[in-house]
């Protein structure tokens, strides 16, 4: 992990500097985008072949922004790879890559398109970003040369990033991120260190990050905390998974779990699983959008607060096992079982009343529920979960989670798999747990993979309880544990130059998502 006093003592001096027009809300924007993929190749295709097919998913991007820009909207996030794709090798991509300066530059890219070489792609975003007054986010590739004599150079002379720009209503290069954390993306190279990438505007301190790198600590939390960023931009290629990572699940309850606004772009792609993107803010979504009935894009707009630390609504610091380390375990039948959620081995107990008080303990962590249901559906089996480790097949990431989620069947061994409808109604929940992290987040899923926006909230004291009357039926209530502390040592992403590589990656990508997620 990453901290220095010097970075915090920058952070807070960057907000004391921001001028006397601050806007106290702005107008966000964020596009799922259907990408228009390249033609399955093992060879790599031509510079100018690579910028066509750019060019046609710019087109879509550029409707999108437009149409952004004149509701009002002042930021637009646009999602991972939504300019090519995700199947390929270093060498496939390398011809859709670009140099991508430092923001230090000082660029305009509309206005000095030469400059730093051969960068189409970079060009036209700005000019869109100028031309529209418009911020926007964009995902791309950016190559860098390196000493072929260095032993960590690769072999083709270039380190190849996954990189988000940030281009402001003038056209400027004002960020430039490289993801960290690659998830299946042998094209690209890991940076040497997290970057802690923010920005300032007149609506607010904005940090970036991208996809997988919200699972840990840098650079997610530490521009959360260390940073003081007011709003995430979150470019990503989310495969859902249920019933615990789909993308408005998790997304949506990490805005609320670090008090954070989050702007998520996710790419579209039913056949991979691939939708879900929103607006959401620290007290609950502002809009959401998941749709794996049709392969269109959708655009989504919402007024968020600019600086939510200074609105009177902005939740309040909570202590996640403040309540639930005061009570005793409840008593009940001692009926634990174990099922799995992917490859995670949890401990559950079943409800098998309509109402009632259980705890189901693993390791550390007790997880407590007391709950009433409407009626309870002969045919819908719930049960209360709770797991402490490391975290799927790799074994790197140490989750903690307390979840009551509905079962697939009512054979107690489909407990944890994946399900998408639900008719059971909760006239009451309180689930809490004796989390031994601070980094908590709390996920509401709703039958059909809806959200429950107004219906639940977390106490002071680390409950999760619904509110404003009985909830509509229900997958899943969960409190989600980040124990980062006790992660094991990796080295994140990897690389690969073989085809056969290339040819395995869609597949690949599933398996993936569902061992490892």
């Amino acid at each position: 992990m990453i901290a220095s006093s010097f970075r915090t003592s920058a952070a807070v001096f960057a907000v004391i500097i921001l001028h006397v027009g601050a806007l106290d809300t702005f107008i966000a924007a964020v596009y799922e985008h259907a990408v228009i993929l390249p033609k399955t190749t093992v060879t790599p295709v031509s510079q100018d072949d690579a910028f066509l097919l750019m060019n046609k998913n710019i087109d879509i991007l550029e409707r999108a922004i437009k149409q952004a820009a004149k509701q009002g909207a002042q930021i637009i996030v646009t999602p991972e790879d939504a300019l090519y794709g995700w199947t390929f090798t270093r060498e496939t991509i390398f011809p859709y890559l670009e140099d991508v300066p430092d923001p230090q530059a000082n660029w305009i890219p509309c206005q000095d398109s030469n400059r730093f070489g051969y960068t189409p792609v970079q060009v036209r975003l700005s000019c869109l970003a100028k031309n529209n007054s418009i911020y926007v986010l964009a995902n791309m590739g950016d190559k860098k040369p390196c000493n072929r004599h260095n032993s960590m150079c690769p072999p083709n002379g270039y380190y190849q990033y996954n990189t988000n720009v940030v281009y402001d209503a003038e056209g400027k290069l004002v960020a430039r991120y490289h993801k960290y954390h690659l998830y299946s993306e042998p094209q690209f190279d890991v940076p040497e260190k997290p970057e802690l990438v923010t920005f300032n505007t007149t609506f607010g301190r904005f940090g970036i990050f991208t996809c997988f790198d919200i699972f840990f600590h840098d650079p997610a939390v530490t521009l959360v905390k260390d940073f003081h960023v007011d709003t995430i931009l979150f470019p990503t290629a989310w495969m859902n998974v249920l019933p615990l990572l789909t993308a408005i699940e998790f997304h949506s309850a990490w805005a609320v779990g670090m008090r954070v606004n989050l702007l998520a772009a996710n790419t579209h792609n039913i056949h991979m699983n691939m939708t879900g993107s929103g607006i959401y803010a620290p007290q609950s979504p502002k809009v959401y959008h998941h749709d794996m009935e049709t392969e269109l894009g959708k655009l989504l707009l919402a007024e968020v607060d600019s600086r939510p630390r200074n609105s009177p609504a902005y939740p309040t610091a909570v202590n996640w096992s403040a309540h639930a380390t005061t009570i005793r375990p409840f008593p009940g039948k001692k009926n634990t079982f174990r099922a799995f959620i992917s490859r995670d081995a949890f401990n559950f107990t079943e409800l098998f009343e309509n109402a009632g008080n259980l705890t189901v303990c693993q390791k550390d962590l007790c997880c407590h529920l007391s709950y009433r249901m409407l009626g309870k559906e002969e045919d819908e089996v719930y049960a209360l979960g709770a797991f402490s480790g490391l975290h799927g097949r790799r074994r790197k990431e140490y989750w903690q989670v307390c979840t009551m989620l509905k079962c697939k069947t009512t054979n107690l061994t489909t407990c944890g798999r994946p399900v998408e409808t639900a008719s059971t109604r909760f006239e009451m929940f309180s689930l809490s747990g004796t989390f031994g992290t601070e980094y908590v987040i709390p996920e509401v899923l709703l039958t059909k993979i809806h959200l429950s926006p107004g219906k639940f909230e977390v106490l002071q004291d680390g409950r999760l309880v619904n509110k404003n009357g009985p909830s509509e039926p229900i997958l899943t209530v969960s409190l989600f544990g980040r124990w980062y502390a006790k992660d094991s040592s990796s080295i994140p992403g990897g690389t690969s130059n073989s085809a056969t590589t290339y040819l395995l990656i869609p597949i690949l990508l599933m398996i993936v998502a569902w061992q490892i997620l």
